[in-house]
């Protein structure tokens, strides 16, 4: 069992029973790979406590502590560059854990929400019954990463976006949200298929993408390549689009990359 005492000035004391850990004892613990271990000591991520004889490597209470956080930050969705930066910035492990618990207490609540709208989606479809659009999508943060969209692409934008799907109909909605599942399914297919991204059939399965994206604002040929390059880049988007087929993100990147080279 870990201990964390903490003193006055916030320094972490941590006391356990046993250890220190081997590599293979803390794959057990966190359920990371050993070779993760690794990646992480060459970016100076996560240290070893010490390296031993046939190049053992040992973990230490501290150790476990910090991988803990870096595992916390890596299900929020941050990438490591910034995960490095979070846990060297001297703000000391209660305060930035509590914050850590704030947001995933909110993760929770909002996943609990989109739980309720799924259940009832399937009660409305099993039983025959109508949704009104506004319970389709309740528990869907639409203003999460709004400020981050305006960041990116622009307020007018987003504005116009926001604005088109306001004026959609019910149906139209549905269509919108099926025709995106379509697409990515079809272009699935072809990728487990071995067909390359720059074949006809991928490339007319991105100009209905394209088309797809223009409902709510029209990319240029070089935007239209940021927002493939972001699909990879995002960890959100890479993993909704590798959840439908592992390195569909990749393939729909390449494939919008030879699409945009014809139409520029």
């Amino acid at each position: 069992m870990i201990r964390v005492h903490i003193t006055t000035k916030g320094d972490e004391h941590v006391h356990v029973d046993g250890g220190p850990w081997t590599t293979s004892e803390v794959v057990r613990l966190s359920g990371v790979t050993s070779r993760t271990l690794r990646h992480y000591d060459a970016i100076g991520l996560l240290r070893p406590l010490g390296i031993g004889s046939g190049c053992q490597r040992s973990y230490g209470p501290a150790e476990l502590l910090r991988l803990q956080e870096i595992l916390v930050l890596r299900h929020l969705g941050l990438p490591l560059a910034e995960i490095a930066v979070a846990l060297d910035s001297g703000t000391d492990r209660v305060t930035a854990l509590r914050a850590h618990l704030d947001r995933l207490l909110a993760q929770r609540d909002q996943l609990d929400r989109l739980a309720r709208t799924v259940a009832d989606t399937l009660t409305a479809l099993e039983g025959g019954t109508t949704m009104t659009a506004d319970a389709l999508y309740e528990g869907f943060d639409h203003r999460r990463y709004e400020q981050e969209a305006r960041d990116r692409w622009g307020g007018p934008e987003v504005d116009h976006s926001a604005a088109r799907w306001e004026a959609m109909t019910e149906d139209e909605r549905r269509a919108n949200v099926a025709e995106a599942d379509a697409v990515n399914r079809e272009l699935a297919e072809l990728m487990t298929g071995g067909v390359p991204a720059e074949d006809q059939r991928t490339r007319a399965l991105v100009a209905r993408h394209h088309a797809w994206l223009s409902t709510f604002w029209v990319p240029d040929a070089a935007t239209y390549r940021c927002v493939g390059a972001m699909y990879v880049e995002d960890t959100r988007f890479a993993a909704t689009y590798d959840a439908v087929a592992p390195g569909l993100a990749g393939y729909l990147r390449d494939a919008i990359s030879a699409h945009a080279d014809q139409v520029a």
